[in-house]
């Protein structure tokens, strides 16, 4: 039996979290992934950005609704504006990993069927949106 939940009002409107709207590679089916780095739980993909954001905007609501029925805390939005200074980032970098750890990155990326990109991507939203970044020092 599947359990309706009903939707709620969430405690902090969509607009206060920042989102990550990035593009799907075509041989990953193409289109564009929503992801919300404050709630890992808030991902969604759309042929287009537009309803890429309409989905995403869908599955903020199902997840809030269902932490709150749950009776789990709904983590606020950490999203600063002293977080932002003028970007000049190209969105791209390179980091090495130990061959282990490629391996296993490789290997998970290839049984959920999506690319090593892409599943690296959704592990660092997902672990930004974990919150507790206490552990790094604010300069």
């Amino acid at each position: 039996m599947v359990k309706k939940i009903q939707k709620v009002k969430p405690p902090f409107p969509f607009e206060a979290y920042s989102h990550v709207l990035s593009p799907i590679r075509a041989e990953d089916g193409g289109g564009f992934m929503f992801t919300m780095p404050d709630i890992a739980g808030v991902v969604a993909d759309g042929e287009t950005m537009d309803e890429a954001m309409a989905d995403g905007r869908e599955a903020f609501d199902a997840t809030i609704s269902a932490l709150m029925d749950m009776g789990r805390e709904v983590p606020p939005p950490t999203l600063r504006s002293e977080d932002f200074a003028p970007i000049s980032a190209s969105g791209k970098f390179v980091s090495r990993v130990p061959r282990s750890m490629h391996v296993q990155l490789v290997a998970r990326a290839k049984r959920e069927g999506v690319s090593l990109n892409t599943l690296v991507l959704t592990l660092i939203a997902e672990g930004l949106g974990r919150g507790d970044n206490s552990r790094f020092a604010r300069g």
